[in-house]
C-alpha cells in the first residue's frame, strides 16, 4: 500500500485550497473597505493570523496563500475596471454603493478572476463565488450575484 495521496484525493484538496483562498480573499476585500486598511496590511494579517500556522505548525486554513494574495492584489490594482464592469450590469440608476459590502467583495473578487484567469472556466469561478455568496446569504442576495456574475461573464469573456 502507498503513502501518496490519490490523483482524486490531490485533485480535491488543491480544489479546496483555491475555495479557501477565495472566501478569504472576499473575507479580506471586505475588511479593507470596513477599516481602511492598505491591501498589504490586510494581506499580511490574513497570512499571520489567518493562512499561517497554528503553534504545532500545522496550516490554520486550507487555503492557498499565492491564490489568495493574487486575488485581493489583482482585485485593487484593476478595481476601476472590474466596478465598471460590475455597474454596466446593474439596473439603470444603481450605483456599486448601494449592493451591500458583502456583495460587492464577491462580485469585485469574482469579476477579477473572470478577467485574469483566462484559463479557468468562468462557470468554475461563477460556481465557486455562488457558493461564497451562499455561506453570507440566505434568499435572493446568492441568485443576485448568480445573475449579475453570468452577465459580466458574457461580457468580458
Amino acid at each position: 500500500m502507498s503513502n501518496t495521496p490519490s490523483a482524486e484525493a490531490e485533485r480535491q484538496l488543491l480544489a479546496a485550497r483555491r475555495a479557501g483562498a477565495r472566501l478569504a480573499a472576499v473575507q479580506a476585500l471586505y475588511q479593507m473597505e470596513q477599516t481602511e486598511q492598505s491591501a498589504r496590511s490586510v494581506i499580511a494579517d490574513f497570512m499571520e493570523d489567518r493562512l499561517g500556522l497554528n503553534d504545532e505548525g500545522e496550516p490554520v486554513e486550507e487555503a492557498d496563500p499565492d491564490i489568495f494574495r493574487a486575488i485581493v492584489d489583482g482585485t485593487v490594482e484593476r478595481q476601476e475596471a472590474i466596478d465598471s464592469a460590475i455597474m454596466k450590469r446593474l439596473a439603470s440608476g444603481w450605483k456599486i454603493e448601494r449592493l451591500d459590502a458583502t456583495s460587492r467583495a464577491i462580485l469585485r473578487a469574482a469579476v477579477y478572476e473572470l478577467i485574469a484567469e483566462i484559463s479557468l472556466p468562468s462557470q468554475i469561478i461563477l460556481d465557486e463565488y455562488v457558493s461564497i455568496a451562499h455561506a453570507f446569504f440566505e434568499g435572493a442576495e446568492p441568485r443576485f450575484i448568480n445573475g449579475l456574475l453570468d452577465a459580466v461573464s458574457r461580457d468580458i469573456r
